[in-house]
């Protein structure tokens, strides 16, 4: 029987003290639910990765302020069963297919968006893959570089080319980049294709942003810590840590969309940022000596397993009559 992988954070978290120290560390999510629907109420706003975790919250809380939220995902079942809950409560959810490994998938999605509902004001990339094996694990993986590339950098920048000359042509919207605050931290073995793929989208968001600001569009970056979602679960020694609920990233990304600041991090995280650069090799050789001892997640490994070939059956073995009764390999 396989090994049942946790979806969730340990009851430690869940403490009193646990949960302050995660308000403590921030960022802080918005306290006033009148606020939010003072700024999104009518409005079209994409929240991509809905289907569960941050993205599911988040299109909770925008359809309850009364913004027409677009649910974006693979899994269609599930965003139909989750806009037919968010519909009976009131709201409006609206489901659409979206996987941002393809650039077809993208460009259909856009167009159908636009077509039903009209110009996008807000988009939450909040969608993204994330991945932590030892890169020897890779080398027969080149789903590992095109599912962390397209979910993570690709189709995030597909999605922004679709939807943001609608946003720049009427003079407004709001574009939110749910990073991680990994980028700003040492470098890290068996991290490679996240957090590449991140700090590519990182830069290349921001560099559109400061161009999009002179025609009303505006960013938030908000490079998200630790968030005790399906993703994060995998690992051990995150499930035991202060973090941030899926609802308190939701609040997070409620107040980017009201107040619009340029980036949201944790307290940790310009601070760490500063360090990297200052002490770069002493800070990457220490890293390399603790993840030396840091083997693979569960998840990791499982899906190598299942994703290894079939051990080919052994070739039959036959009596050739011409070899007087000998045993030969057939070979075919």
């Amino acid at each position: 029987m396989s090994e049942v992988l946790p979806t969730g954070p340990s009851r430690i978290v869940e403490t009193p003290f646990a949960r302050a120290v995660a308000w403590a560390i921030g960022p802080r999510g918005l306290r006033s639910q009148a606020a939010l629907r003072r700024e999104v109420e009518g409005k079209v706003v994409v929240v991509t990765g809905s289907s569960f975790g941050v993205g599911e919250a988040t299109a909770r809380r925008f359809a309850a302020a009364g913004a027409r939220v677009v649910l974006a995902a693979r899994s269609m079942d599930r965003l139909l069963e989750l806009a037919e809950e968010i519909n009976a409560a009131g709201g409006e959810a609206h489901p659409y297919r979206l996987d941002l490994t393809d650039e077809q998938s993208i460009a259909e999605f856009a167009a159908s968006v636009r077509y039903d509902l009209g110009e996008v004001d807000v988009l939450i990339h909040n969608a993204g893959k994330s991945l932590r094996r030892s890169i020897h694990l890779s080398y027969d993986r080149p789903k590992d570089v095109t599912a962390t590339t397209g979910a993570n950098y690709l189709g995030p920048m597909r999605l922004t080319l679709a939807l943001l000359p609608g946003m720049r042509a009427r003079g407004s919207g709001h574009i939110v980049n749910v990073s991680t605050v990994g980028i700003m931290f040492p470098n890290a073995p068996k991290w490679g294709f996240y957090l590449s793929s991140k700090l590519a989208f990182d830069w290349w968001m921001r560099a559109v942003g400061m161009e999009a600001r002179a025609d009303g569009v505006t960013l938030t970056t908000f490079y998200g810590g630790l968030l005790h979602t399906r993703m994060s679960a995998p690992s051990r020694w995150m499930r035991v840590l202060p973090g941030q609920t899926p609802d308190d990233a939701a609040k997070v990304l409620a107040k980017a969309v009201v107040k619009k600041p340029r980036t949201m991090t944790p307290l940790y995280g310009f601070p760490s940022a500063i360090l990297v650069t200052v002490f770069r090799w002493p800070l990457e050789l220490l890293v390399e000596r603790i993840f030396r001892n840091l083997g693979d997640t569960e998840a990791s490994l499982s899906r190598l397993k299942r994703s290894a070939p079939a051990t080919p059956a052994p070739t039959p073995a036959v009596v050739d009559p011409t070899h007087n009764g000998q045993v030969r390999t057939d070979v075919r």
